[in-house]
């Protein structure tokens, strides 16, 4: 049996407005009515399908349902993955990092990035009787896709195409409406198909609490009286920039730079420093930063900082400092 986070159930619970009783569906399905909103809480997959047939059939009218449900979704709904979708340098790069993430949200979905000759398309894989829970639940993730990329890019964002495995539902100009552009029901495929040139555009969310590190490193550096932008600070911001897709290679940052690796990993040593040391020295910084100046949960701080795992970084962290993120948090907040 799969599961789902329950920020869904809360999300389509509340789509469906007063045709329903949000509480007692919400109960129906093991989530309190009165608990804050946790996106790690999970409902099993079946549950949540049953509960999508139920809603559909009290509706007064649910035609548009599904869409609805998606245009609700909001990047910092979905906290570790919202904060790696909006943190991509490009609306590409938070494609792929959904690849990486899925798994956040749902143990019963997989995300793939296909190149196409006019971009890309981002894939939906779900398994299972295509019973009309699950094709709800795979129209609203679509609608949700392209809800979360109208939030980061820039301009106004439409696929070229959305497919759909399963037959059209009675009506479909709500989904057109909101999708602006063609619907293939009845495709091989559960996807959006997207431009390379949304792709290539540069995202316009950023976090605000690696920029607030970002500029006080700045801020730091003036106050020393230097009067030039140094190699090595070039670098730190360059990786901290980066951190969240994992942790840069030094051939990668050498090549942004226009410099070759070998040039790179000279000037560094010429200063004293190695690439790994100001790497791993940058991650720190950018911990202790994030921990004391933001309310991003320690999950999300290793995400920021170039871990995978929470129990990596609580381990690096340690052996950066001797004490645990959460005392460090605990003690410096308070300072």
């Amino acid at each position: 049996m799969g599961a789902i986070t329950s920020l869904f159930v809360r999300k389509v619970v509340t789509a469906a407005g007063r045709s329903v009783d949000g509480d007692a569906l919400l109960r129906s399905v093991g989530v309190d009515p009165d608990d804050k909103t946790d996106v790690k809480k999970m409902v099993s997959d079946a549950h949540y399908y049953a509960l999508l047939e139920t809603i559909m059939a009290q509706l007064d009218d649910a035609s548009g349902f599904p869409v609805r449900v998606g245009q609700s979704m909001c990047c910092d709904d979905y906290g570790a993955f919202g904060l790696a979708w909006k943190t991509a340098p490009t609306l590409r790069g938070s494609f792929e990092r959904a690849e990486r993430y899925a798994r956040l949200m749902s143990s019963v979905v997989e995300y793939e990035v296909r190149n196409h000759d006019k971009g890309a398309y981002f894939m939906l894989h779900r398994e299972g009787e295509r019973r009309l829970g699950l094709r709800l639940s795979n129209e609203m993730t679509l609608a949700s896709v392209a809800s979360i990329s109208r939030q980061v890019t820039p301009g106004s964002f439409a696929p070229l195409e959305v497919h759909c495995k399963h037959p059209a539902p009675a009506t479909v100009s709500a989904h057109e409406q909101y999708f602006g552009c063609p619907i293939i029901f009845g495709s091989d495929m559960d996807a959006l198909l997207v431009s390379s040139e949304a792709l290539a555009c540069p995202n316009r969310l950023g976090d605000p609490a690696v920029s607030r590190f970002l500029e006080a490193h700045l801020d730091a550096e003036i106050a020393t009286g230097t009067q030039t932008t140094s190699f090595e600070q070039v670098l730190v911001r360059r990786i901290s920039e980066r951190l969240s897709d994992g942790p840069p290679r030094a051939a990668e940052i050498a090549k942004e730079m226009g410099v070759s690796e070998r040039t790179l990993h000279r000037r560094l040593s010429e200063g004293g420093v190695s690439f790994q040391g100001l790497l791993n020295q940058t991650r720190r910084r950018l911990a202790e930063g994030l921990l004391v100046q933001s309310d991003h949960s320690i999950a999300e701080i290793a995400f920021l900082t170039g871990f995978s795992e929470q129990s990596s970084f609580s381990r690096a962290f340690r052996g950066w400092l001797d004490q645990t993120p959460a005392s460090f948090r605990e003690i410096n907040k308070h300072i």
